[in-house]
């Protein structure tokens, strides 16, 4: 028997002067506006999340948005306690690092890509301007000295262990890396060596032939985190190494609990970036009962409001 339908009035927004995002958003939820109204849904379910006892709470993520003003907001999350794991790409340490010691700029996605590499040295990353001063050649500077140190003692770590021993040696507040390792949140990038970060370990290993990376290592925290929580949820951006491995590890404990999906890709040509929450079902990645939403959309948009609303706002802790 089918359940009985519950029928909820459209309500319009009504904007007022000095109206709050999370004024907004919950405005946003009575009001039946398509994209507007998962939005109102996916900040409820985070807020559901990080309140819940015994969760553990997973943020994944493609690099691309460490590029831009959004690292500000997840060093914010990890900062407030929000998340207590991230999975992630190698570009977003190389990005992390990069705006430590060094500046990105504002660009256009329309620019001249020949004029900016010929005349400037400068790589656009969507409307981002990344100086081959500030990237390559600073973390060179940077890297290698750290892991002479890093290694002094032992030459096998898992990622996550040597991302933490980085993080250690910032001591910069808005460094993704420096908070995660002030706040004990563990970062892992299952494809270490895609990026420079990895290129930098590659190069080291040149001169350090007993350099191992214990990828093994982080697999069994992640599987460990993962069948040891009582409940888990995620907050999961585009697709990717990153996403999988949050949804592969959860499959293991019935599926995650509750799960938030922020994309901008199609589910027709069947990648992963566009699979919806409910094809995670299939898999045993979600559970059916989960506390889900899919939200299509940029993520430097929606992030930023489902962290800043005010629901969540209390969660400070430094």
């Amino acid at each position: 028997m089918s359940e009985k339908l519950e029928l909820i009035p459209v309500e319009d927004i009504k904007v007022t002067k000095g109206m709050t995002v999370d004024q907004m958003l919950r405005a946003m939820g009575r009001a039946g506006g398509f994209t507007a109204q998962k939005l109102a849904d996916a900040t409820d379910i985070a807020e559901a999340m990080v309140k819940k006892e015994g969760c553990l709470r997973i943020l994944s993520f493609p690099a691309c948005i460490m590029a831009t003003g959004t690292r500000g907001v997840i060093v914010d999350m990890v900062r407030n306690g929000m998340i207590d794991l991230i999975i992630t790409t190698c570009g977003t340490l190389d990005h992390d690092l990069s705006r430590t010691f060094a500046q990105y700029y504002k660009g256009d996605f329309m620019m001249d890509d020949a004029m900016l590499r010929d005349e400037y040295e400068i790589s656009r990353l969507g409307n981002v301007l990344v100086p081959d001063s500030c990237y390559g050649v600073v973390l060179e500077d940077n890297l290698l000295p750290m892991f002479d140190e890093i290694f002094a003692e032992t030459q096998s770590m898992t990622t996550h262990e040597i991302i933490d021993q980085v993080g250690a040696r910032l001591n910069n507040e808005d460094s993704l890396l420096y908070q995660c390792h002030k706040h004990n949140v563990p970062i892992v990038v299952p494809g270490i060596t895609d990026g420079s970060f990895g290129c930098q370990l590659w190069m080291y290993y040149q001169m350090h032939r007993k350099l191992r990376i214990d990828l093994f290592g982080d697999e069994q925290m992640l599987s460990e985190m993962t069948n040891d929580a009582e409940y888990t949820g995620a907050i999961i951006i585009g697709g990717g190494i990153s996403k999988h491995h949050v949804i592969w590890w959860n499959q293991f404990r019935g599926g995650l609990d509750y799960c938030i999906y922020l994309t901008t890709a199609e589910e027709y040509d069947g990648s992963l970036s566009g699979a919806r929450i409910r094809e995670a079902v299939s898999w045993g990645k979600v559970k059916e009962d989960a506390k889900k939403m899919t939200v299509e959309g940029d993520a430097t948009i929606s992030l930023s409001l489902i962290h800043i609303s005010e629901p969540t706002r209390h969660l400070r802790i430094s």
